[in-house]
């Protein structure tokens, strides 16, 4: 982009010395005559009435706004100057070429437009808006709002005109994008919909409720602006940039005649010319610019003359005109290109009749004829048109009484004199006729000069015609092709071609950009009939040469070896002709014809009289000096130094966030300017160097790629390895950039130290990435010798030791934390610290996320600037740890909060502030858990003997309270997540071991608990199990659950042979103690079933009480109605077990105990009931035992089968054996009885229901 090819730099002291007289003398040739009068007024008024000498502090005054005026004046007369040449660079350029590859540049935000969009996120925020969205997408928001949108970095950012509403959106992006990445998986909902989507709701949100049609028009208005621009946006540019008036511009526009183009190419070629010359002169006085090496004295001419030469090759490679392909010359005919370029010897390159070719476009229009009376008024007539050795066309049939046509022929010829014939026919009515009647004809021989505007023609008519005034109307144009300059008939006189003193009709023809010829041509003829190759003439007007008849106003061409002299009829022409040839020849010398001369010598003439009324009306408004100024008097490289400081801080004014990038179209001038005025390259980059840095120490943001390119110019250019071989290096040069070099460096290094705000958020995207790179550069010695990485690596870590200590100490200043530290009570140093951890963690996030990747490089240096800013919030830690009371566990919030960011950077986890942290909270830890753990222990013993064993949640208060206690330190401890892997493991340990401690000691309580509790309990079938019995079950069963979650050690085979040391009779404990418990249960149940047998007992066979029995229920059914006995007691038995049944199932909360109870108390019974008949074996069962068990049995084998008790153990042998039994006593009884024992039996009792 900026590769301007590197030219002459002439002597500073010379150049100015000059510049500065041809201001001067400008100056008070223009200003001297209008101040004199008010001087003399002043005196004359001062002698009268004032004293001679006024007071010191009136004339200091007088003098300094003097001064100022005259500064101003000054300033004034360079930009103008200065723009003279700018204008000439957009008129005409022929090196550079607006970029079509430059990055665009987005609108800058301001203050405002800030503010608004923060009032419109807040609007969202607070409900506002009509844009629907969930919860996830608000707090995005909500954390794009505070951390982003509120921060002074960004405002910052925006203040310095380096922020624009795409690094906003981008922000948004990255962030949402990790939020969105952490979201879970949504069936039928990719992550990159939803991205999108909230993406397209953030941009309803920024833009608000603005008019899309404003939008689109600005947006259509800054694309214009930042790409190719026209000539007048140019040129309004630059008016701008330079603070030139319109009328200034129009001044200068019309008096440099910026819309002639040929005008343009002759001012170049006489600048190309003139600096060609300096540089002779240059050779000629030794008078060099002092340079590194003595050998580049004669190097640098060479490199003056090869870029003049370029340029001219430049020139010479435009084409003549830029109308199209139809007006392309032919090339010349030449064997070395590089001759051509050696303007001083003609005789290379030599022009033969045949490389001068014209191609001319003809309109003929006829319009109509006048005077034909000889035909009747119903003849046909029409007209015929050619070009004498080309095509004939014809007109329209026309009526005799009314010859009009209006047709047009167009025609092509090579002849810049050629004939034209038209003729008037009238068709011939004879039957024998074989041509038309021509009735009359006009020969016409147009110029390029001729009159365009249709003109009356006296036609030649045959002889004998009554048509004698036959005239005809018509227009004939002659466009005159770009590349023939001027055409005319002069007068000329040669010594080596028009060697006879004649008029001839001359054509002046550009046959490329250097080539001019002047060529005598005769009627019907393509070739020149002689030619005049201008280069090295010098045309002037001369006086009247008294002894050549023909011509009245004379002008002469000479070179050395040969005098040209022409003559036109009048002034006017002469001064055309004269015009066009000082351009052609590319003199210096710019001819002035005598009248003029003699006019601008006499003193106070008022009468004006100028070539050209624009020029006059320049030189009246004082632009003459500007024009007329010889760009090689003056120093360009201080010019151009102006110029890219005024455009720079035009740009980054502009409302484009340009980061110190000019647009295309101000690339474009400015590369134009400085190979057109051989500004070198060095010089360029070096002042750009040095206003980008000037701009950046002022806050501007300034892309580093855009330094990194001119310091890389630079120093290729000092070290002599450019790539386009330019190696002349001025002592100036070398001293500036070093000087430069040592001043970026700096430049550099501050901003790495203050990177958070010199590129906050990441942005410019890429910034501190190749801040980093130049830097390396900066660092090398040359070119060519890389610097050693650890030297850079050196460097990085110096400015990443400040930039900790900058970045904590404006933290320290937001939180505005040191008064709190000073004077607070403790727990409010508490609560800052953790507030200002919290701070120092996002700021360390905000760095990784933002700025990592920049030192990808050195992460190790990054970790190393976390430790130096970990290092000074230390201070502030230990002073709040310190003034905390002792045994306070407040602090563990703010060890959690650092060690869970710690733990997760691989960098700093184990670091130095890392240990440190553990270092102080290992006692705390130890101290916390010997307190809890005397606190359990304590709390225990009383909760159980104070115990109701009321049921709560799954055990009892006391088992809830210590089990809660017993997972939450160790969930404390595990959310410690404790970093260093032997101490964890041994908190781990001593926790497990704790709770089993703890577990055991309350099972065995438990223990011993529910046997007293059973033992007070009946054992008649009126016993119904307690509450507090199921809630100690309860316990127990609680302990086995909880001792899976709190006793289990996780680690290798080495501790889990510790665990089997110190606890591996807790889970038989339990287990044993459970079983214990469901045998005491079964036990008590039973003792209620024998109970229940031995009252059977009394209704034996044989037995006294049975025999009373007996008789007293004979001898009371004679009178009353006995009930009979046996099965209220069934009865009562059954009620007994199925409450208890329910009971135990509604109490107790594991199945498979509740299971396991029921088949120990359903074999037990059917034990003591098979014993029971057994002991009566040889006895028949008395018909009330014999319904009561049978009650019983069937009842009891239901109930247990509906309580889930396997059909294995309900059908087991004992179960058989009584079904046996009662069995064949129902049968016996059924015989012996005959009432029987009425429908109670054996049968179907799987079946039974009630």
């Amino acid at each position: 982009m900026l590769d301007p090819s590197s030219s002459e730099e002439e002597s500073e002291e010379v150049l100015e010395e000059e510049r500065r007289e041809v201001l001067v003398v400008a100056n008070s040739s223009q200003r001297s005559h209008p101040a004199a009068p008010r001087e003399l007024g002043r005196q004359g008024d001062g002698g009268a009435a004032r004293p001679a000498s006024p007071s010191p502090s009136v004339r200091s005054e007088g003098r300094e706004e003097q001064e100022r005026l005259q500064r101003e004046e000054s300033d004034k007369r360079l930009r103008l100057q200065l723009y003279t040449f700018i204008a000439r660079c957009i008129a005409y350029p022929f090196n550079a070429k607006q970029p079509t590859d430059m990055a665009r540049r987005q609108q800058k935000l301001n203050k405002q437009q800030l503010q608004v969009v923060k009032e419109r996120f807040q609007a969202f925020l607070n409900g506002e808006t009509q844009i629907v969205a969930d919860e996830a997408f608000c707090n995005a928001v909500r954390s794009y709002y505070e951390v982003f949108l509120k921060s002074d970095r960004v405002a910052r950012m925006v203040h310095s005109g380096g922020c624009s509403a795409s690094d906003f959106r981008d922000v948004f992006k990255k962030n949402i994008e990790k939020r969105v990445r952490s979201l879970p998986e949504i069936d039928g909902l990719s992550k990159e919909t939803v991205l999108s989507s909230w993406i397209a709701k953030y941009d309803a949100i920024y833009r608000g409720e603005e008019d899309l049609y404003k939008q689109s028009n600005r947006m259509a208005l800054s694309a214009v602006s930042e790409l190719i621009l026209s000539k007048e946006q140019l040129y309004e540019m630059f008016q701008q940039i330079l603070s030139i008036k319109k009328l200034e511009h129009q001044l200068i526009y019309n008096a440099c005649q910026l819309d002639n183009a040929d005008e343009q190419a002759a001012q170049i070629r006489r600048e190309l010319d003139g600096r060609l010359q300096q540089a002779d002169q240059m050779a000629k006085e030794r008078k060099y610019p002092k340079f590194v090496a003595k050998e580049m004295e004669q190097m640098y001419i060479e490199e003056l003359r090869s870029s003049v030469n370029l340029l001219m090759a430049n020139l010479e490679s435009l084409p003549v005109s830029k109308g199209g392909p139809e007006y392309k010359l032919q090339k010349l005919k030449r064997s070395q290109n590089c001759a051509f370029l050696d303007i001083g010897d003609e005789n290379d390159v030599q022009l033969s009749k045949s490389d001068v070719v014209l191609s001319f476009t003809l309109e003929i229009v006829i319009m109509e004829v006048q005077g034909l009376k000889s035909l009747a008024p119903n003849r046909i007539v029409y007209c015929t048109m050619e070009v004498e050795g080309g095509e004939k066309l014809q007109t329209d049939q026309a009526e005799a009484s009314r010859p009009q046509w209006g047709t047009q022929g167009d025609f092509t010829t090579t002849h810049p004199r050629p004939v034209i014939k038209v003729k008037l026919f009238t068709e011939s009515t004879g039957v024998l006729a074989l041509e038309d009647k021509e009735l009359g004809r006009v020969v016409l021989y147009p110029t390029s000069n001729s009159s365009k505007s249709p003109e009356l023609h006296k036609m030649v008519v045959p002889k004998n015609s009554q048509d004698s005034d036959l005239r005809i109307k018509l227009a004939v144009r002659m466009d005159k092709p770009p590349h023939m300059k001027h055409c005319g008939y002069l007068y000329a006189l040669g010594q080596k071609v028009w060697k006879r003193w004649k008029k001839r009709y001359f054509v002046l023809v550009q046959v490329s950009q250097y080539t001019f010829a002047m060529c005598s041509y005769r009627e019907k003829k393509s070739e020149p009939q002689e030619l005049m190759q201008l280069e090295g003439y010098t045309v002037d007007y001369t006086a009247p040469h008294s002894g050549l008849q023909g011509g009245q106003m004379f002008f002469n061409a000479v070179k050395e070896g040969d005098t040209v002299i022409f003559a036109s009829d009048d002034e006017q022409d002469r001064i055309l002709w004269v015009q066009a040839m000082y351009r052609a020849t590319g003199q210096s010398y710019k001819p002035i014809p005598a009248s003029q001369a003699q006019k601008m010598n006499s003193k106070g003439s008022n009468i004006h009289i100028d070539l050209t009324q624009t020029a006059d009306r320049a030189q009246k408004h004082g632009m003459d000096e500007f024009i007329s100024a010889n760009p090689c008097k003056f120093d360009h490289a201080t010019l151009f130094r102006v110029l890219q400081r005024q455009t720079l801080d035009h740009r980054l004014n502009d409302s484009y966030s340009c980061l110190g990038w000019f647009s295309p179209g101000q690339v474009f001038v400015l590369d134009e300017y400085c190979a057109r005025y051989g500004v070198r390259g060095c010089h360029r980059h070096l002042c750009y160097l040095n206003e980008l840095m000037e701009h950046s120490e002022n806050g501007a943001v300034i892309d580093p790629t855009l330094l990194h390119y001119s310091f890389a110019f630079c120093a290729s250019h000092v070290h002599g390895n450019r790539p386009d071989g330019i190696g002349t290096v001025t002592i100036e040069e070398k001293e500036r950039f070093e000087d430069i070099k040592e001043r970026l460096a700096s430049l550099l290094e501050n901003q790495i130290s203050h990177f958070r705000y010199c590129f906050p958020f990441g942005r410019p995207e890429g910034a501190l990435k190749a801040t980093l790179s130049l830097l390396e550069r900066v660092l090398m010695k040359d070119i060519a010798t890389p610097i050693p990485a650890e030297d850079v690596k050196k460097v990085v870590r110096k400015c990443l030791e400040k930039a900790a200590l900058i970045n904590y100490t404006r933290l320290t200043d937001y939180a505005k934390i040191e008064d709190t530290l000073n004077q607070a009570p403790p727990s409010v140093k508490l609560e800052e610290v953790i507030h200002l951890a919290e701070l120092c963690i996002e700021v360390l996030q905000q760095n990784e996320e933002h700025h990592s990747e920049a030192f990808a490089w050195w992460p190790d240096l990054l970790a190393e600037h976390a430790e130096k800013f970990w290092s000074l919030f230390t201070v502030d830690m230990d002073s709040a740890l310190e003034a905390q009371p002792p045994d306070s566990w407040d602090s563990f919030p703010l060890f959690q909060l650092l060690n869970n960011f710690l733990r997760n950077d691989s960098l700093l986890c184990n670091g130095k502030f890392h240990k440190h942290l553990q270092e102080i909270f290992v006692p705390l830890v130890i101290r916390y858990i010997d307190l809890m753990e005397s606190s359990i222990a304590q709390s225990l013993h009383r909760g159980l003997e104070q115990e109701s064993w009321q049921p709560v949640n799954n055990g009892s208060a006391t088992s809830e309270d210590l089990f809660w206690k017993l997972d939450a330190l160790q969930m404390f401890v595990f959310d410690l997540h404790w970093p260093e892997p032997e101490f964890a493991h041994h908190l781990e340990q001593r926790l497990k071991l704790m709770a089993g401690d703890m577990i055991e000691a309350c099972v065995k309580r438990t223990r011993i608990a529910f046997e007293l509790k059973l033992q007070k309990t009946s054992k008649s079938t009126d016993l119904r199990i307690p509450s507090s019995v199921c809630t100690m079950f309860n316990v127990l069963v609680d302990a086995k659950k909880q001792t899976a979650k709190l006793c289990i050690l996780d680690g290798g085979q080495e501790f889990a042979n510790q665990w089997q040391q110190y606890h591996s009779k807790i889970d038989d404990l339990i287990e044993e103690t459970v079983k214990e418990v469901i045998s005491l249960l079964v036990s008590k149940f039973i003792a209620v079933l024998e109970s229940v047998l031995s009252k059977l007992s009394r209704y034996d066979e044989g037995t006294f009480f049975s025999s009373i029995l007996s008789f007293t229920v004979k001898a009371a059914a004679k009178y009353v109605d006995v009930p009979k006995p046996g099965m209220d007691l069934a009865d009562t038995y059954i009620m007994f077990v199925r409450q208890n049944q329910d009971i135990l199932r509604d109490k107790i909360n594991e199945e498979m105990y509740i299971e396991r109870l029921f088949d120990q108390w359903y074999s037990s019974s059917m034990k003591v009931i098979c014993m029971w008949l057994a002991d009566r074996l040889d006895l028949q069962l008395h018909i009330y035992q014999l319904k009561t068990l049978i009650r019983i049995v069937k009842k009891t084998y239901r109930d247990f089968r509906l309580q889930g008790v396997l059909e294995g153990t309900l059908n087991s042998k004992t179960y058989d054996t009584i079904h046996s039994r009662l069995t064949v006593e129902e049968a016996t009884v059924s015989v012996s009885d005959g009432s029987g024992l009425q429908g109670i039996t054996m049968k179907d009792s799987d079946e039974e229901e009630g």
